[in-house]
């Protein structure tokens, strides 16, 4: 199988919208669902579906070259060690990935930073006037219901037998969160999976794992910006069987440094998820001979700290390790939470 056939790709406007690949138009909202069909049918060989947005400074080519080599970095690790994974060794792990592009270039300054900032948020948030959410919210809901079913499901797996997998880098977290935030918002139900929080219903989608990388909001934004991504007694909260992951390093100065200075305290890529409306664990960003205990991933929220291995950044850069998270370690923490979603 090649590869390259394993990413498919949708691109927003600034506001937010679909743009039609052949044309670069809008979409019309009545055409969105036909529009999927036609670019964004599931392949049946696939056990996992991906949905990656990328973050900062991150060109379309760009954002698809990482999506492509975090797949075969996971393919790579899983065929070097598989009893590392024996859920995925026994039951075969092929993704296929949707990457979401937009316009995310500014100067590699803090207010070029300040600016993609100001620009996510309006994209995602509806009181911006953003439809990210709305659009990103639409995709899965129609990736749920294609859902091929490729084999007996076993007992933890979703409704069709396919996995489904939301991953985000820098400023991309906040489109994800704000998707599902918006099934919540629409009160729609959730289904809910792994062991410590589980349940049952028939949700049009349901994500197994969110993984954040290097996440650009405020430590508090569980709380300011997202308040709705778990149950309350006002709300149904958002469509997620398994935690909410978030990676974080001391070395990433565009989410230390530079937003300290822009929100007054630093980002989650540098310090992690702060106060949060759930249990909260923090572990480390394990190298690959270590296996990753269900009991440091089995919960709501779940701080990586991966300051040993995102130290890298490019020369000169003053982001500094922001965009260092394409590394076998991240697939490794992918592949183990795509495993223990079985």
């Amino acid at each position: 199988m090649s590869r390259v056939a394993s990413i498919a790709a949708i691109d927003l406007d600034e506001d937010g919208w679909l743009l039609d690949a052949h044309t670069g138009e809008p979409v019309p909202e009545p055409w969105l669902r036909d529009y999927f069909a036609e670019r964004l049918a599931p392949p049946a060989w696939a056990t996992d579906i991906l949905v990656y947005v990328h973050g900062w400074q991150t060109s379309p080519n760009s954002a698809h070259r990482t999506a492509e080599r975090l797949i075969a970095l996971g393919h790579d690790n899983l065929s070097a060690a598989p009893a590392r994974y024996p859920a995925l060794a026994a039951e075969g792990f092929d993704p296929w990935c949707v990457v979401v592009r937009w316009p995310s270039s500014s100067p590699v300054t803090p207010a070029g930073y300040r600016k993609i900032r100001d620009r996510a948020h309006a994209m995602g948030a509806r009181d911006g006037g953003g439809h990210a959410a709305h659009i990103l919210g639409r995709l899965l809901g129609y990736l749920d219901a294609e859902r091929a079913d490729p084999g007996a499901a076993p007992v933890l797996a979703n409704r069709d037998g396919q996995f489904l997998h939301l991953i985000g880098h820098s400023f991309g977290c906040r489109f994800v969160c704000e998707a599902v935030q918006w099934a919540a918002d629409v009160r729609l139900d959730y289904t809910l999976g792994w062991h410590s929080v589980n349940g049952s219903s028939s949700h049009p989608f349901a994500a197994d794992s969110m993984l954040l990388f290097q996440m650009a909001a405020r430590r508090d934004a569980f709380l300011s910006l997202f308040p709705h991504i778990l149950p309350s007694e006002e709300h149904d909260g958002a469509p997620l069987r398994g935690p909410i992951v978030a990676t974080y390093s001391r070395h990433d100065r565009a989410t230390g440094f530079w937003h300290l200075r822009a929100e007054q305290q630093p980002g989650i890529g540098h310090s992690g998820i702060g106060p949060a409306p759930g249990p909260m664990y923090t572990t480390r960003l394990l190298p690959l001979a270590e296996r990753y205990p269900l009991s440091a991933l089995d919960h709501r929220f779940v701080n990586i700290d991966a300051s040993d291995v995102f130290v890298r950044g490019r020369r000169l850069n003053p982001a500094g390790a922001h965009s260092d998270h394409v590394r076998p370690e991240s697939a490794h923490l992918l592949l183990t939470l795509a495993d223990y979603s079985r």
